[in-house]
């Protein structure tokens, strides 16, 4: 018979060094040759991002030993940071970005065989100007000699002082010291960019450019060039996109056609131009049959933001297929037809697949999770339809019955607006609660803003649940996965629509009987943590909160503390500055700092360079003295988004402690978390 006991109280063996050591995810797949490589996380080495290697006969290694940690910090939250190629004879080449440095290095495994691969060599200089130098989405083009891939180029020492151009690098290391051995590919006409694509014929490339104040979910430019036997891009003309119109990814079919996904009618699609793209047609294609035909027109997103350069949402074929991740979010990845429309997605089950694809012949590689597995790396074969795990295969570290079951929910709120959730409910084979008794829930509101809570298995999420305390994860207003419109419901309304959704599922969950109304808390990190502060702020809905690397001033964050790529992102959100000043004010948590009455828990990274940690600061110093038990916990090394394992621990541990105590529950296995008042 299964024992009794209180909601929150329930023993649990995912703790949180387990939840901690399982963070993270692999990242940009792909192909060098027949062998599969990808990065991934590595918590308990510092939080580094390790390059795997899975060869041909399937042993999985990782070639490059701490402390290298291949990972980019363009636009801050980075892109693309490697490329390789295969060598007949001498073996794969690889370039990637060193996180410390932000240098780009060449690496052969295989140049010494039998022994001790050679130490990678830089290939990029350092500079002391700013933030340095950066480079993101590589392309290697060994027929040149040469690695075609974004800049970043700081100028000065503000965050705002940067430019970013597509530019090439030498194979041969002469620009290791010496910045003119850099060649510019083309004139940069747009503050932000992501890497050239070369056509099947080499003759033309295409790539995306945007400019302040959008965001490229707002809108942005497909441009295309011709190449000249130099390497020049040359007469660069906009072809697709616009000020309205959000384009993340392009790219071109096996017969030389450019593709993209745009979401020109109100969803990210696929679509292809049969227009034949020079300087005397560029932009001409009203009335034009040939103009951009839509492959598999639906109300679902064959795309998402672009957080990061060099994110991919579809991969062309050999064959002329073309590889998508689809859904109502990237639920799905099928292999379309152009020519029919027909997709055909895969089977498994996988209910969540990352922004990134590779495809070698009839294979395709990505990275997918479900509700019962972690994210994987994940094979497809095209000719036969079996998918199978390949890399990082998910190995269930506790008995999966204590894992949670999510429930897939809609909610409705002001205005009898659809809100869509993820809810989890207290899940253990150990203990059941009393049966008069109502669990305690947490709102867990995703960062970004414009972001999406993918439906996936979650220790951190199984740690409060597996203990009894639900998780509701709710996609917000202003969430990607559900169309433009959607998207656009946070426009001018952040710290309002964001925070009467997450108070609408919560108030939800307590009215039907699923949660304590007296047991309910918030949580987010980032722009999550924003709309944490922010709803205790303006709400009663809560006993308690979390607030991880959060904005809490909007007047400080639109001004000169938060990097670049962001740094005009709340006039969309927010509304101009110069126009609206007083709801800069009226918004912000820091501002208002004597409404706050519930308990909470401030989480920063001291490196954060996107939510600085004085925000933090500044708010508790105002916090002081007002007799409202309250936490500050900074980490030294960590920055936006915490990565090290002892972090990770800490902070988990810290966080269940807090709502121990708001909601009176006993929990002797974690320390003791201090409240100042």
């Amino acid at each position: 018979m299964v024992p009794t006991a209180a909601y929150g109280t329930w023993p649990s063996p995912i703790d949180a060094a387990l939840a901690a050591s399982h963070d993270g995810r692999p990242e940009y797949v792909g192909v060098v040759g027949d062998e599969v490589w990808w990065t991934a996380p590595r918590p308990s080495e510092g939080g580094r991002r390790a390059l795997v290697r899975r060869r041909a006969d399937g042993t999985e290694e990782s070639p490059l030993p701490t402390p290298w940690n291949v990972r980019s910090r363009v636009v801050e939250y980075g892109g693309q940071p490697w490329a390789g190629h295969a060598r007949e004879a001498d073996g794969p080449l690889i370039v990637f970005s060193h996180f410390p440095d932000q240098r780009l290095y060449a690496y052969e495994p295989d140049a010494a065989p039998g022994g001790p691969a050679a130490a990678p060599r830089p290939l990029t200089p350092v500079s002391a100007v700013g933030g340095g130098l950066r480079w993101a989405d590589p392309v290697i083009h060994l027929d040149r000699g040469e690695v075609w891939c974004v800049l970043e180029e700081f100028t000065g020492p503000a965050p705002t002082d940067v430019r970013r151009v597509l530019a090439a690098v030498p194979l041969d290391g002469s620009a290791a010291e010496d910045r003119s051995a850099v060649r510019e590919l083309a004139e940069g006409r747009h503050r932000f960019v992501t890497g050239p694509r070369l056509s099947p014929d080499g003759r033309r490339a295409a790539w995306i450019g945007w400019d302040h104040p959008r965001m490229p979910w707002d809108g942005t430019e497909v441009l295309v060039a011709d190449v000249t036997p130099e390497g020049v891009l040359r007469d660069a003309r906009p072809v697709a996109g616009g000020p309205e119109e959000s384009v993340p990814q392009v790219g071109w079919s096996a017969d030389g056609r450019l593709l993209y996904v745009s979401d020109r009618g109100g969803w990210w699609n696929l679509y292809r131009s049969d227009v034949e793209v020079d300087a005397d047609t560029a932009g001409d294609t009203a009335g034009d049959d040939r103009a951009p035909v839509a492959l598999c027109p639906r109300a679902e997103e064959f795309g998402g933001p672009l957080w990061k350069i060099g994110l991919s949402w579809f991969h062309p074929l050999e064959n002329g297929l073309i590889a998508v991740i689809h859904g109502r979010g990237a639920t799905a990845l099928g292999i379309l037809d152009p020519e029919s429309g027909e997709l055909v997605d895969t089977a498994g089950p996988w209910t969540e697949w990352a922004s990134t694809l590779a495809a070698h012949g009839t294979r395709v590689i990505g990275v997918a999770a479900s509700p019962r597995s972690a994210y994987e790396v994940v094979e497809l074969d095209t000719r036969t339809g079996r998918a199978r795990v390949i890399g990082s295969a998910h190995d269930d570290p506790v008995d999966p019955s204590y894992y949670p079951e999510p429930q897939i929910r809609t909610f409705t709120g002001p205005d009898d607006r659809e809100i869509h959730a993820h809810v989890y409910p207290p899940h253990s084979p150990d203990r059941i609660a009393p049966a008069a008794e109502l669990p305690p829930y947490v709102v867990w509101a995703h960062g970004g803003p414009t972001g999406h809570a993918p439906l996936v298995l979650d220790l951190e999420i199984a740690y409060f649940t597996s203990r009894g305390i639900g998780v509701a994860e709710v996609n917000y207003g202003g969430s990607t996965g559900y169309g433009r419109e959607y998207r656009e419901r946070l426009r001018e309304q952040w710290g309002v629509v964001d925070v009467e959704d997450c108070a609408a599922v919560a108030e939800a969950l307590a009215t039907e009987g699923t949660a304590d109304p007296a047991r309910l808390a918030i949580r987010g990190g980032s722009a999550g943590g924003w709309t944490a502060a922010a709803s205790l702020v303006t709400t009663d809905v809560y006993a308690c909160g979390t607030i991880i690397y959060p904005i809490l001033d909007l007047l400080g964050w639109a001004t000169d503390e938060t990097h670049d790529f962001e740094s005009r992102y709340l006039e969309s959100l927010v509304g101009p500055l110069a126009e609206v000043p007083a709801r800069y004010r009226e918004r912000s948590p820091l501002q208002h700092v004597e409404r706050i009455s519930a308990p909470f828990l401030l989480l920063q990274g001291l490196d954060d360079v996107i939510c600085p940690p004085a925000q933090a600061e500044r708010f508790v110093a105002r916090m002081a003295g007002r007799g409202v038990p309250h936490a500050y916990i900074a980490f030294e090394g960590e920055s936006h988004g915490f990565r090290r394992a002892d972090t990770m621990i800490r902070a988990l541990e810290a966080e269940l402690s807090l709502y121990a105590q708001a909601f009176g529950i006993e929990r002797p296995d974690v320390p003791l978390l201090e409240l100042r008042k």
